[in-house]
C-alpha cells in the first residue's frame, strides 16, 4: 500500500558538535518520500526511498548555511538531493532497526537507523496516518564532507560524527487504499 509523507508533520533534524563543547542542530525544510507499507501495524513491512533537497538546509545562521550549501560541504549546485533508500526494517526488541542506502554528494553508504514506532490512527477527516521517529548518527567524512578547522588542543572545529532525529509522518494513499479494497471485493 502507498503512503504520503506529511511534509508539515514531518521534521528532517540533525546535530553537531562545534568546537567539542556545543551543539548546533538544523534542520531541512524541503523532504519527500515514496514510502510502501503493506501493515501500518508492522514497520518490518515498509520500504521506500526519503528524499531531501540539499539546500533547503537550515541552522538559523545564513552565513554557516551558505557555507554548508557550498562546495566545502554538501555542494547543493552539483548534488541537489540527499537520499536515503530502505533495504530493510527488522525488529530489535520493542523498536526496530531500519538499514538502507544513504547517498550524499554521489556517495552510497549502508547506515542503520533505530525506529521508534508511534502507531497507527485515524485523523478527524477519515485520513489513517501513521509515524513514527528514526535516530542514529554516521561519520559525515564518510561522505566527503570533510571540511574542517584542526584546532591546537588537537579537537576539531566541527565533530565528524553527526546526530539524525527524523520524524515523520505518513498519510494512506486513500486513492490506492480504495482499489486495493475494490480488488479484494472482486476476488
Amino acid at each position: 500500500m502507498s503512503w504520503t509523507l506529511d511534509p508539515h508533520h514531518t521534521s528532517v533534524a540533525f546535530s553537531a558538535k562545534h568546537l567539542g563543547v556545543a551543539t548546533v542542530r538544523g534542520h531541512f525544510n524541503k523532504v519527500d518520500a515514496q514510502i510502501e507499507l503493506d501493515d501500518p501495524e508492522d514497520p518490518a513491512t515498509g520500504r521506500g526511498k526519503v528524499t531531501i533537497d540539499a539546500a533547503s538546509i537550515t541552522t538559523d545562521n545564513e552565513q554557516r548555511d551558505g557555507h554548508l550549501r557550498s562546495p566545502d560541504f554538501f555542494d547543493v549546485e552539483k548534488y541537489p538531493t540527499i537520499v536515503f533508500e530502505a533495504k530493510s526494517v527488522t525488529r530489535s526488541g520493542d523498536d526496530f532497526k531500519v538499514t538502507g542506502d544513504l547517498t550524499i554528494k554521489d556517495v552510497t553508504k549502508e547506515i542503520a537507523l533505530d525506529y521508534e514506532h508511534g502507531g497507527v490512527v485515524v485523523d478527524p477527516y477519515g485520513n489513517k496516518k501513521v509515524g513514527g521517529t528514526l535516530t542514529g548518527s554516521f561519520n559525515r567524512a564518510d561522505w566527503d564532507l570533510k571540511w574542517n578547522v584542526p584546532l591546537g588542543g588537537g579537537g576539531l572545529l566541527v565533530s565528524e560524527r553527526i546526530k539524525l532525529e527524523i520524524d515523520g509522518e505518513l498519510a494512506e494513499d486513500k486513492e490506492a487504499a480504495t482499489e486495493s479494497a475494490q480488488a479484494e471485493a472482486t476476488a
